[in-house]
C-alpha cells in the first residue's frame, strides 16, 4: 500500500524505520537480526537507502526484495540520482516497479567521495530534476527530503524552502525530514512550509543517540544542531557506560516523539542505523503509554 493511502485510510500516525544495505558479512548478520526485531514491532513501512552514485544499487534492490518477500512489509525505496545516466535511472525504477514497490523517496544523494568518480554527462543535478523526470513515467507515491534546519549546502533557508516547494509542485506527495534534536526546528519548519503553500504531509525523522562519536559525525555531515540539553545530558552519564547512553538516548527520543505525537504529526520515521535496541525500546515505551 502507498504511504499516502495508509494515511488516508486511518487517523493513527504511521511508524516507519530506515535501513541501509550491509557492506560486510558481519554487518549483514547484524542486519538480519535487526530486521527480525523491527518486523516484530509491525511497522507500517520500512525504508531502504540508496548509496551515493549508485554504490549500493544491487544491495538496495536485494534488501527491498527481501523485505517485500520475506517480511511482507510495505517499503519505501530511496532513490538517489546523482551521477547516474537517465537509462540507469529507468532501469532501477523499472526494477522497483517489478518488485511491486509503490512508495519512493526521490533525493539527489550525496556526491560520491571516491577519487576519480565522474558523473554521467546526462546525470540529473538536483532532486527537483529527478521528481520531474519520474512523475510522467511512473505511478509511485513519491516523497522528497526536507531539512528543518536547512540543507547544509543551501544558500539560505529561504532558498531551501523555494526548492522544496518546487519539488512538491512537480509531484512530490509527502516529505520526510532530516532528524533534529529540538522539536522547535520542526514546528518552525511546518509553519514556514505551510506559509509557503506546501500542504503535503511532513513526516518527522527521529535519530536516537547511538554513540557520541556517531552523533558528532552525522551532525557534522547533515547540519543537525546538537543542543545544549543533549550535550549536558550525555556529559552527566558515567564515562564509558554504553547501557546508560542507550537508555538516555531512548529517553531523549521518547520525549521528542511524545511531544510530536501529541500535536498530531502524521507519523514517525526512525533512522535506525541498522540497529534495533534503541528503536525497539522507544516504540515499546510509546505504545505502552498509548501514544503510538
Amino acid at each position: 500500500m502507498k504511504l499516502t493511502e495508509i494515511w488516508n485510510s486511518r487517523s493513527e500516525p504511521t511508524l516507519s524505520f530506515e535501513l541501509f544495505p550491509a557492506k560486510t558479512e558481519k554487518a549483514a548478520a547484524n542486519l538480519e537480526k535487526t530486521i527480525d526485531k523491527l518486523a516484530a514491532l509491525e511497522p507500517d513501512l520500512v525504508s531502504v537507502t540508496f548509496g551515493a552514485g549508485g554504490s549500493t544499487r544491487e544491495g538496495s534492490h536485494q534488501l527491498l526484495k527481501k523485505l517485500k518477500g520475506d517480511t511482507e512489509l510495505d517499503v519505501i525505496a530511496y532513490f538517489a540520482c546523482y551521477g547516474l545516466a537517465p537509462e540507469d535511472i529507468v532501469a532501477v525504477l523499472d526494477g522497483y516497479r517489478d518488485l511491486g514497490l509503490e512508495t519512493l523517496l526521490a533525493v539527489r544523494g550525496d556526491i560520491p567521495r571516491e577519487e576519480g568518480f565522474v558523473p554521467h554527462p546526462e546525470s540529473l543535478r538536483y532532486a527537483s530534476d529527478l521528481v520531474s523526470f519520474i512523475r510522467p513515467l511512473y505511478d509511485f507515491c513519491m516523497g522528497v527530503a526536507g531539512y528543518p534546519e536547512g540543507h547544509i549546502e543551501a544558500q539560505s533557508t529561504e532558498k531551501d524552502l523555494y526548492y522544496l516547494k518546487l519539488k512538491v509542485d512537480q509531484g512530490a506527495e509527502y516529505i520526510i525530514t532530516n532528524y533534529f534534536y529540538d522539536n522547535a526546528f520542526y514546528f518552525d519548519y511546518i509553519d514556514r512550509c505551510r506559509n509557503a503553500g506546501i500542504e503535503v504531509p511532513i513526516l518527522p525523522g527521529i535519530m536516537p543517540v547511538y554513540s557520541v562519536k556517531m552523533m558528532e559525525i552525522l551532525a557534522g555531515l547533515c547540519g543537525a544542531t546538537i543542543t545544549d540539553e543533549l550535550r549536558q545530558g550525555i556529559e552527566a552519564l558515567p564515562d564509558g557506560d554504553t547501557n546508560a547512553l542507550l537508555n538516555f538516548g531512548i529517553e531523549f527520543a521518547y520525549r521528542q516523539c511524545a511531544e510530536l505525537l501529541e500535536v498530531g504529526v502524521p507519523g514517525l520515521h526512525i533512522y535506525t542505523m541498522d540497529r534495533w535496541k534503541s528503536s525497539s525500546g522507544l516504540v515499546t515505551r510509546l505504545r505502552d503509554d498509548g501514544l503510538l
